[in-house]
């Protein structure tokens, strides 16, 4: 080898070792593709390869900060963390970095009620008053709480002074107490029109207390998570906010977003989980290993028309309601610096999971995942404007 080709490489190892100092998430986005592909076929490389050029691209944007996973007929195509689980410290995201799932969360709470009702400890067609003699609003079943069809006021909107009381963590009881004293009136009658509202799950988690037994948390720790291997799943009242794995919640300039008393209140949100644990729950369900199929027909009913196609049925948004093929059933969620989004295809049990601790857009381009899955001609590279 002559001198000059000495020289060369030496440059090149002094420019490859002068590279280390780069932050560890972007590092991590170039390798993104995960280990477990040498178990996919050669079609699904591609998917895992087009995903990872997709979200690649969005955190080198600065429009994405989170976790996804991709999932179909009980395979993970792709999964990956892109980001900081702290800003600040510079703590890079894992796969076991936990997100708050904000209403995501209530379709775990409305498998509680279901699985609840599955063993006749409660009816859904009967009252919430019939449960809670002193609640002031008449005629409000359990499936309208679950549909959003009560007409109950939105807690968030009518207790702004309760919420922000210095260092008030505000319990689900402490909430109905609010509504039975103050008696805020309805936005509209039982059953006349969709109207969502935080204020129907937060009772629904004081439903699962009072038929159970047990707290919400607990519930939901002993008949979901542990029995399915969600191992990083729990709500805000079980974990340490400060622990490493929790993720920090930022907007859009990197601004941490504090808390508030609203924070501690169950049912609605609140619950931290991780993209695996939601695929374990995915194929829990698929599986039917937690409800029953007639029991899940029953929740992907539509029962309300939102907005086009997209309808509302038990805990879960519905769009292409009546076709077999594209039907899907998913929740989105968005609260304090943190942006959710679960989708199941039904026909080929799908499941594509987007959770991000920023507030930005692309946490809900599911649709842009969906395209990749269906599309063989699709090249890596398109469709990133936010």
């Amino acid at each position: 080898m002559n001198r000059f080709h000495i020289v060369t490489v030496l440059l090149l190892m002094f420019l490859n070792c002068s590279n280390s100092t780069n932050p560890p998430y972007r590092e991590k986005a170039k390798t993104a593709i995960p280990a477990t592909t040498s178990a996919l076929s050669k079609e699904q490389k591609l998917l895992a390869s087009r995903l990872n050029d997709l979200f690649v691209q969005f955190n080198r944007s600065g429009i994405f900060n989170g976790s996804v996973l991709v999932a179909r007929s009980g395979k993970i195509i792709y999964q990956n963390a892109l980001g900081f689980s702290d800003k600040k410290n510079k703590s890079a995201l894992t796969d076991s970095s936990m997100f708050q799932l904000a209403s995501v969360s209530k379709v775990i709470t409305s498998t509680a009620v279901l699985m609840l009702h599955e063993r006749e400890m409660l009816d859904i067609n009967k009252t919430f008053k019939s449960y809670f003699p002193d609640f002031p609003y008449e005629g409000v079943t359990i499936k309208q709480l679950l549909n959003h069809r009560s007409g109950l006021p939105n807690y968030l909107y009518v207790l702004n002074h309760e919420l922000y009381q210095p260092n008030y963590q505000m319990s689900n009881a402490d909430m109905y107490n609010y509504l039975v004293s103050k008696n805020p009136k309805r936005y509209a009658k039982p059953d006349l029109r969709f109207d969502y509202s935080n204020t129907n799950y937060a009772l629904l988690g004081l439903l699962v207390e009072k038929v159970s037994g047990k707290p919400y948390s607990d519930f939901l720790r002993n008949e979901l998570f542990l029995p399915l291997g969600m191992k990083h799943t729990a709500t805000i009242r079980d974990i340490d906010i400060n622990d490493p794995k929790t993720t920090k919640p930022y907007d859009l300039r990197w601004r941490q977003v504090s808390f508030d008393a609203s924070d501690y209140v169950v049912g609605d949100k609140s619950i931290y989980s991780t993209a695996y644990d939601l695929y374990l729950f995915s194929e829990a369900l698929y599986n039917n290993r937690i409800i029953k199929p007639e029991t899940q027909q029953m929740a992907y009913t539509p029962y309300s028309r939102v907005a086009g196609d997209r309808c509302y049925g038990l805990g879960w948004r519905i769009v292409n309601s009546n076709d077999p093929i594209k039907k899907e059933v998913y929740h989105n969620g968005w609260w304090h610096g943190y942006r959710t989004a679960f989708h199941r295809r039904l026909k080929d049990t799908l499941t594509v999971v987007i959770l991000s601790n920023q507030l930005n857009h692309s946490a809900f381009h599911a649709a842009r995942v969906m395209q990749i899955i269906d599309s063989n001609t699709l090249t890596a590279g398109e469709g990133y404007d936010d």
